[in-house]
């Protein structure tokens, strides 16, 4: 490899700005999506890698508060920067305030360093000068006082739009701060136990044999926490990356074992081989899912799981022939708001009109839903979402419109954020 080439090949800050860059550009790809891309076409080591994704992930979810610091040095400027040098600054104050462990005059020179090739010795100068500007002022981090509304504070405090921050504080008053703090935190990793395949003992022998250090969840029997270590798809079947919330849904449908079970909107499967599994394999699983790629991602995940009970049917639940169950799961699309931690550009890309938007579609799925349930069925309705509009009051407006149902149990909102969980909201209704 020549001299050039080798200054040319990508170093952990080079592929960060890169994946940003993506998740910003016309494209809007999605950062997990944008980095693994990205860092296939490098040769960084583990280390070097898990760095770039904690810059990139990391200064996209702190964009605004990452604007807010830099705000004073760039007022009364005649034109804007360019886009690349602005995502460059934003790469260096998140180094500088953010990040423990830097060196600071690496992140400097670094930083100053990537300016020079994505821009040229002015904007280079103009990145050094700010970066040590703002070393030297220690500017404090944002205060009540600085702004017009608490709203406004903790969505600048926390980098989310505002509007997020008001959400959080309607649905869940002094628990805001928690899991705004919480949904700028790593996730929490988890996953599933297949009982089809293994036993929990087992599973945790296995793991524990791979230097994963796992412990139970106190919500659902199938679910384990990873506390440490490394821990991904068994190729064999035994256990699956999941959420532990993901699994609540399944966990209060309850599928027995000889049941009919429908689990509409299946996705790719992972509450379809729980319900499965629950059902100890015995019965009939009819699964529904209208995109045709997660079709075949279903197709692959129960078979790899060892399930056969399983129906799976392509279409819209909407309009698909299917006979009445004793339990059906409808995990409806939503807006997503209860992941928001899970996916770092997620906060910039909704809007607070998804809820109003999805809950149309979400009540004729549940309608529609409701047809399937045998006399004494049993029917879960879920979203990852918090907004009242796609959870409570989907529900609350399905009941007054169906007297033959009810409510089984209270309804379910577990807070995003908190222990790295994902936000769920999950209604347990009974066919009378």
């Amino acid at each position: 490899m020549t001299a050039a080439a080798t200054a040319r090949r990508p170093n952990s800050r080079e592929l960060a700005l890169t994946v940003i860059r993506d998740v910003f550009g016309p494209e809007e790809r999605g950062a997990h999506a944008a980095f693994d891309a990205r860092a296939r076409k490098t040769d960084l080591d583990a280390r070097d890698r898990a760095f770039a994704a904690e810059l990139a992930y990391g200064t996209i979810k702190q964009r605004r508060l990452l604007d807010w610091y830099l705000g004073p040095y760039l007022t009364g400027r005649d034109k804007p920067l360019p886009p690349a040098i602005q995502e460059i600054l934003r790469l260096g104050v998140y180094q500088l305030r953010m990040l423990s462990g830097v060196d600071v005059h690496a992140a400097v020179y670094e930083t100053v360093n990537l300016a020079l090739r994505h821009g040229h010795k002015g904007t280079a100068g103009l990145v050094n000068a700010v970066l040590r500007r703002f070393i030297a002022d220690a500017r404090p981090p944002p205060h009540p006082s600085d702004f017009d509304d608490l709203d406004h504070y903790l969505g600048t405090a926390y980098s989310v739009p505002t509007w997020i921050a008001a959400h959080l504080g309607a649905v869940f008053g002094d628990l805001r701060e928690p899991i705004l703090s919480g949904i700028n935190a790593a996730p929490q990793h988890a996953l599933r136990v297949n009982a089809l395949r293994s036993t929990i003992p087992d599973a945790v022998s296995a793991l524990e044999a791979g230097g994963a250090h796992v412990r139970p969840s106190p919500l659902v029997a199938e679910s384990l926490v990873v506390l440490s270590g490394q821990a991904n798809d068994d190729p064999q079947g035994r256990w699956t990356i999941q959420g532990e919330t993901a699994c609540v849904p399944v966990d209060v449908l309850a599928p027995q074992r000889g049941e009919t079970v429908l689990d509409l909107c299946s996705g790719r499967g992972n509450k379809s081989v729980q319900a499965a599994a629950r059902m100890d394999d015995c019965g009939q699983l009819i699964c529904v899912e209208i995109e045709s790629k997660k079709t075949k991602l279903l197709h692959e995940n129960l078979e790899r799981a060892g399930v056969t009970c399983a129906a799976v049917v392509e279409g819209d639940v909407r309009r698909v022939v299917l006979p009445e169950a004793d339990a059906v799961l409808l995990d409806a699309p939503c807006s997503g708001l209860g992941i928001l931690g899970r996916h770092p550009e997620a906060r910039w890309r909704k809007s607070p009109d998804d809820g109003e938007r999805l809950a149309v579609l979400q009540s004729d799925l549940l309608a529609a839903a409701a047809q399937r349930v045998k006399p004494g069925g049993r029917l879960v309705y879920s979203v990852c979402s918090s907004d009242p509009r796609e959870g409570l009051e989907v529900s609350g407006a399905f009941l007054g419109g169906h007297p033959q149902f009810a409510r089984a149990a209270s309804d379910l909102l577990i807070p995003p954020g908190l222990e790295g969980r994902d936000g769920f909201y999950v209604a347990y209704l009974t066919r009378t």
